[in-house]
């Protein structure tokens, strides 16, 4: 059967699309700078250090991440040889895997941060209302909303999910910069062995349930955090 595509679940979908551009760019822009603080200029010379969408969407990753909630970007060339000897090369190259995943942290933080200001404001609080009420009102409030808790949530997604350890993804990066060059054999050795159970892991959605309670847990230590907000503001939201 066709999907009933009406006007709200097409404007959800832009919604989301819009939200995926600008996520998916500033994560590999992360891994960008990172690399360039740390020496390493491979990104900054392939256009790389940008926030343009362009230069970083991936569309098969930017379209599981709007259907399933987890999703990649074009991954960002590094050449470890060129980081500067400042810092060992595990090191580097942990920092620099790492910076993906924790700015996207970091956006949701300031987004969970507009997110409660505007549940406070009196333009929400009021729409609401008098929703509650049965008086009509516009949907504008509640699209707005919506925005903002959507970026919040898929930058909280795109975090957990890279932070995997499972090799492409970036938790594989940071794990190595954690253990020994044994390790680094072995997955290795293992490289079609890793492909096969990353292929898997997508298709089957076997860690949606998991990654889904993390990423809850970390949605609800944000919003408790910022609590002060709607304190500050004498509202309740």
């Amino acid at each position: 059967m066709p999907m009933n595509l009406t006007p709200e679940t097409l404007l959800t979908i832009l919604v989301k699309l819009f939200i995926i551009v600008l996520i998916l760019p500033l994560h590999e822009f992360a891994h960008a700078w990172t690399a360039h603080k740390l020496g390493d200029d491979t990104a900054m010379y392939q256009g790389r250090l940008t926030l343009n969408p362009i230069a970083h969407i991936d569309p098969i990753g930017a379209l599981c991440l709007l259907i399933g909630g987890f999703g990649w970007a074009k991954p960002v060339p590094i050449d470890p040889t060129k980081f500067s000897r400042k810092h060992s090369l595990r090191f580097s190259m942990g920092l620099t895997a790492l910076a993906g995943p924790l700015s996207n942290l970091i956006a949701s933080f300031v987004g969970m941060i507009v997110y409660r200001i505007y549940l406070a404001s009196s333009y929400y609080q009021t729409n609401m209302l008098d929703a509650l009420q049965g008086e009509s009102v516009g949907n504008g409030y509640e699209l707005i909303r919506s925005m903002l808790y959507t970026f919040v949530t898929i930058n909280i997604g795109l975090a957990v999910f890279n932070l995997v350890p499972i090799p492409p993804l970036d938790g594989s990066k940071i794990l190595s910069s954690l253990t020994s060059v044994k390790v680094d054999r072995w997955f290795a050795r293992n490289q079609q062995v890793i492909r096969i159970v990353f292929l898997i892991v997508l298709v089957t959605g076997i860690l949606s349930i998991p990654l889904m309670y993390v990423e809850n847990g970390i949605f609800r230590g944000l919003y408790a955090i910022t609590n002060w907000i709607p304190q500050l503001m004498g509202r309740v939201g």
